[in-house]
């Protein structure tokens, strides 16, 4: 079964805030700092710890 990235974040996404119930200036945050830390000079690290 081939599930897109896109569609497993969504629905990982939703799980999380619907069972932990983080605040939402938390997940403004995070979202706001993944975004910020793809496009630093971290980012090449950052790929290869991931792979």
């Amino acid at each position: 079964m081939d599930v897109p990235l896109w569609l497993a974040l969504i629905v990982v996404g939703w799980l999380g805030v619907k069972l932990v119930r983080p605040p939402w200036w938390l997940i403004a945050v995070l979202l706001l700092g993944g975004f910020l830390l793809a496009d630093s000079v971290l980012a090449p690290v950052i790929d290869t710890a991931v792979k």
